[in-house]
Parts: structure tokens; sequence; C-alpha cells
């Protein structure tokens, strides 16, 4: 009796209808965590100016690059591409001889700014970043980049937590349906990502205080891809793969 009520629930067992459904959900989640890591590789894999994501990246990112300011940083990286290289050595020049709001306007940094930065920064835009039609505002990234701030964690970091665990929750929920893991495999895969998930979280903010946390935040993220790679996998494998008789036996199996 035990085994005939799990079969019923298997994921090769579903109808078509059903199967759509999860299918539909796994594929869509699916792109949208590739458009997280090309956007993980615009905002932080070119901290550094290299393209792909390294060390150096997440400890510019976090910690910053204190030898120089915010705005030459992420000129010189993951904006490098946003203005001609004139344009962009111009702003490093006036950051380098002091940042003053008269030679901002002399040196025609005005200018540079409204041409090739106002578009995104700016209140119309709608976006998360610094209002650039304010001098203070260009000024304050001119200054020494100690990465990002406490408030920009906190808010990032609630909106991962909540955003990133609805979607582990489904995809989990989905695998756990799966009749072909050892339960034990399939918990552990299942609780993976939340595990992860807080080590990644808690990385950001480790650091922003030491360098030397930089690799947590790969091992995070990287852990939480690998789980979610695995549970995708077997998941679409077993709904439109896995013979139904083959998948019957697996679980009957595994329920000894």
């Amino acid at each position: 009796m035990i085994s005939q009520a799990t079969h019923k629930i298997n994921l090769c067992n579903q109808g078509l209808a059903l199967k759509a459904l999860f299918t539909g959900y796994l594929v869509v989640v699916a792109i949208g965590y590739a458009m997280a890591l090309v956007q993980i590789q615009f905002t932080h894999g070119l901290a550094d100016g290299e393209l792909g994501l390294s060390v150096d990246d997440i400890v510019y990112s976090y910690y910053g690059k204190r030898s120089g300011s915010v705005i030459e940083a992420k000129l010189n990286g993951s904006m490098q591409v946003m203005a001609p290289d004139a344009d962009r050595l111009k702003i490093i020049n006036w950051v380098h001889k002091g940042a003053e709001e008269q030679a901002f306007h002399d040196m025609g940094i005005r200018k540079i700014m409204d041409t090739n930065c106002i578009m995104c920064h700016s209140p119309d835009s709608g976006m998360p970043v610094p209002d650039f039609t304010k001098f203070e505002n260009v000024a304050k990234r001119a200054e020494t980049d100690t990465g990002a701030s406490f408030s920009s964690l906190a808010r990032v970091s609630h909106i991962h937590l909540f955003g990133i665990s609805f979607i582990f929750m489904f995809v989990g929920l989905i695998f756990s349906l799966a009749a072909g893991v050892p339960k034990y495999l399939k918990a552990g895969v299942i609780v993976m990502p939340y595990v992860f998930l807080i080590i990644d979280i808690s990385s950001w903010w480790l650091t922003k205080l030491n360098p030397i946390f930089a690799w947590l935040v790969i091992i995070g993220g990287g852990a939480m891809a690998l789980s979610f790679a695995f549970m995708w996998i077997v998941s679409m494998y077993e709904m439109w793969i896995m013979p139904r008789k083959v998948c019957d036996t697996r679980a009957a199996l595994l329920d000894e």
C-alpha cells in the first residue's frame, strides 16, 4: 500500500497537464537563472576591468578598491562600455585633481554626465542607482571606494533571501516527487540551496569587513547553482524521458 501510494505521486506518473505546468515553470526559472548569471557578469564580473567573475571582482564590489574612488572603479570596470574612452579619462582626471565643483563644469564633466550617464542615473529612470543630476552625489562617488554600503547590502540581502527562497521552494517541491533519487540524497539536495543562500548572503557582509571572505561568495553561489541544475535535470528527465516502468521499479526499490 505504501509503494502504490508513492507511485501515484511520482513525476513520471503525473498527467500531461501537470507535467506541462511543472515544465513551464522549470523552463522559465532556468531562463531567469541564466539571465541572473549574465547580470552578475555586468554588475560584478567587470569590477576588475576583465570579463569573468573572480575573487578580485567580489573584493572590489563589497570591500571596495580602497586605493581609488567608486566612480573610477566603475569607469574602469562595469561602466567601461557606457562612455567613450576620452570621456572616461576626463572624468577620472577630474577625480584625480580633487573632484572640485568648479572644475566639474569647467572641464565639461557635467556635459559628459548628461550625455552618457543621466539616462540611467536620474530620478526619472526608476533604477536603484545614484542620482547624477546632483553634483553632491557625483562628488560622493569620487571619494575613496569602500565598496557596497551597509544600507545597499541590507536592501539587496532581504530581496535575495525572499525571492530566491520562493524559487527554490517550488523547484524543490517538484523535485521532491522524483522517484529515482534516494530519500536522504533528495532531502540533502533540497535543503542545500537554503544553507548556501545563507552562506552567500552572510559572505557579502563578511567581505565588506574583510576581503578574505570573498571566496565564500563564490562557494555559496556555485553550490546553489549546482543544486538547482541537479534538481532541474532530474525533474525534467523523470517527467519526459524515464520510462514509467523504470520509474515504478526504482520507487519500489527505494521504498523497501
